[in-house]
């Protein structure tokens, strides 16, 4: 693993110029910042915007020029505020109002590719990130610093979060700001997700989804409708406690809740796929469905429910 900012200066030069036939500066503008609303971020340090900036400073104190990196602008010549960097990271979140990227496109990007030695200061890279482990968490990082000046971007694609850290001064020595930050910050957010109630919206028409199911002749399930409306599957038949945990599962915006002995909780980990029916027939309901986050496949409907000898 290694990040080279003269790679990644040649990359947007080429792509801009040679490509899309227009400078990088002009390209992240029009394509980027001004479709995010970023309005407050941009390369060139006019006498107006130096006088609303943080002023850098060396870690002896003494006040660091502000530079033109020249060609290198692509690597770190870009100024901006944390309010802007959050519209950016709702963005790559998928949430944000304004869409910028096609959700595939963002899976990808936020996606670690190469796993690095122990050597390196992370343990995986991506799409520039670098990713470490933190509390059961992916967390993606980039770290950025200029004379006089440090910032980090973050994200924790899973729980929708992200952390942007600018300072006008050095990092501190042997603290890791960013991280110790996520120590509380994760632990609070999955308090918050496990109070808040969750609010179930129904399908239109929950009678194309509700019937009998079965597995290969193995296992067998039950759709029906909730006095709600919500789709409820529970799974019959012999040994289901050993075939089946407690889940609470949904199928893209409408959830299908699991339940199993009465019990469910909630699954936040399988990015909303872990129960997904299958198109329409030509009577208008679903042939069967697959369950990924169970490892179980081609789910098909029966006509009646079946019965059972001992």
């Amino acid at each position: 693993c290694h990040y080279s900012n003269l790679a990644f200066s040649l990359l947007a030069h080429v792509l801009s110029e040679r490509v899309v036939g227009i400078n990088y500066q002009r390209w992240i503008t029009d394509n980027i910042l001004g479709r995010l609303g970023m309005e407050d971020t941009g390369f060139d340090i006019n006498p107006g915007i130096q006088s609303q900036m943080a002023v850098g400073v060396y870690a002896s104190g003494q006040a660091a020029p502000l530079y033109d990196l020249g060609w290198y602008r692509p690597s770190g010549q870009m100024y901006s505020t944390a309010a802007d960097m959050a519209k950016l990271s709702m963005m790559l979140l998928g949430a944000y109002h304004r869409k910028l990227l096609e959700p595939d496109t963002l899976k990808i990007m936020l996606t670690p590719l190469f796993r690095c030695n122990k050597d390196y200061f992370a343990n995986r890279t991506g799409t520039p990130w670098e990713v470490n482990e933190q509390m059961g968490y992916e967390v993606l990082r980039k770290d950025g610093d200029l004379d006089g000046y440090s910032a980090t971007f973050s994200l924790v694609p899973r729980l929708k979060l992200g952390l942007v850290v600018l300072m006008a001064g050095t990092r501190p020595q042997n603290q890791d700001m960013v991280s110790k930050a996520y120590s509380y910050i994760i632990p609070a957010m999955e308090r918050a997700f496990r109070e808040a109630k969750r609010v179930l919206v129904p399908p239109p028409n929950p009678a194309a989804y509700v019937g009998f199911y079965t597995y290969g002749n193995i296992t067998f399930y039950e759709i029906k409708a909730g006095p709600d409306g919500v789709l409820i599957m529970q799974q019959f038949g012999p040994q289901i406690e050993d075939l089946i945990p407690e889940r609470v599962v949904f199928e893209k915006e409408y959830p299908c809740v699991l339940r199993v002995n009465t019990a469910s909780v909630s699954l936040e980990a399988q990015d909303g796929q872990l129960f997904n029916f299958y198109v329409f027939d030509k009577k208008g309901v679903s042939p069967g469905f697959d369950a990924p986050g169970l490892n179980t496949y081609n789910v098909i409907r029966i006509s009646r429910r079946p019965t059972f000898s001992n």
